[in-house]
């Protein structure tokens, strides 16, 4: 079998890729079926995402048009050792562009496509395109060094007081629909894709209980502050359905809509009524963020905010933890400072 010309790592050639005489139809090759036993649509879109950049990245390095959809005809099971090590090679050279000009990518997020590559090619290995040596082989590129702080900040009382405001001066369904939604995401930390989700028949109004399903298919109780029930019973008492998508769309018109709202859609209700509220900018993961600090600080173990978020592991909460950095802070704060001392320009 004819194989791929292999990339030296942090070397750019310019011979194509010689296509597989036996390539997979797209339908059912190892893109298809690997996001297909991905459990969540944003999982199946992230990784997705992973692969038409990783397959673009070869395609182009090896001098050919990549397309709109690399990666859905892009020969997998014929990656090697070699390649994969070209592959981590070439992710090792991206940038992204923010207001600070180009940054490399952050560990996290260069071994998130490496975890897309892993996928696809452990699926071409479970369905015979690939040896077990092959795949054992290929998919040993190491991941990426290092760690970042998590990303986002914490909504201060005073800022999620502002954004309440706002809604109740909305005198439109989609005022209460906000608030209600602002409510629940600040005091039960959950994803924005999960508030996507949510149904009423999930909701208990005398428990204040939610019943969320997460990651992973995880089913979890999350249980909103008496205050956040006030605004959630409002909303709801809009419309009397016992069944259905806790959060709706309201058309401009006002009338309210009978289908769940996108993620987009749950993020696009924080962009808008922080600027409303003349904030600076937030995301519905920031939210998360205060909450699990918000526990913590309160003196709630670990575990039980583990448990309350949803997270697989206490050591990803802990990332969340204020407390260590007010600690640092004060033992600075501790220090003298000579504040008579000569200052020489």
């Amino acid at each position: 079998m004819s194989r791929i010309v292999p990339l030296p790592p942090r070397h750019v050639e310019t011979t194509p890729l010689p296509p597989l005489p036996h390539s997979p139809d797209a339908a059912a090759g190892p893109f298809a079926v690997y996001l297909a036993s991905l459990n969540s649509p944003g999982s199946q879109r992230a990784m997705a995402a992973c692969l038409h950049r990783i397959a673009a990245m070869l395609l182009t390095a090896h001098g050919q048009d990549p397309g709109p959809a690399p990666a859905e005809t892009f020969p997998w099971a014929a990656l090697r050792a070699e390649h994969t090590e070209a592959i981590r090679a070439l992710i090792a050279q991206q940038t992204t562009h923010g207001p600070e000009g180009p940054r490399p990518w952050s560990p996290a997020y260069r071994n998130k496509h490496l975890s897309a590559l892993r996928g696809v090619l452990q699926t071409a290995w479970r369905l015979g395109l690939m040896s077990t040596e092959e795949h054992r082989r290929a998919t040993a590129v190491r991941n990426f060094p290092g760690t970042r702080l998590p990303a986002g900040r914490s909504v201060h009382a005073e800022e999620f007081a502002a954004l309440l405001q706002v809604c109740r001066a909305d005198p439109t369904p989609a005022g209460r629909r906000d608030a209600a939604l602002l409510a629940v995401l600040y005091t039960t930390g959950a994803r924005r894709s999960e508030i996507s989700t949510l149904r009423r028949e999930h909701y208990d109004p005398g428990e204040r209980s939610l019943r969320i399903i997460g990651k992973g298919d995880k089913e979890r109780l999350e249980y909103v502050h008496p205050q956040a029930a006030q605004l959630l019973g409002a909303w709801l008492a809009l419309q009397d359905r016992p069944t259905g998508p806790l959060f709706t769309p309201v058309h401009r018109s006002g009338a309210i809509q009978q289908r769940a709202m996108s993620d987009a859609a749950v993020r696009n209700v924080v962009v808008k009524r922080r600027r409303q509220a003349n904030l600076p900018p937030m995301t519905p993961h920031d939210f998360r963020r205060t909450f699990i600090g918000n526990l913590l600080d309160a003196g709630v173990d670990l575990v039980t905010a583990q448990q309350l978020v949803g997270h697989a592991s206490p050591a990803t909460t802990a990332r969340y933890d204020r407390r260590p950095e007010r600690r640092r802070r004060g033992a600075v704060d501790r220090l003298p400072f000579p504040t008579d001392a000569p200052y020489a320009p």
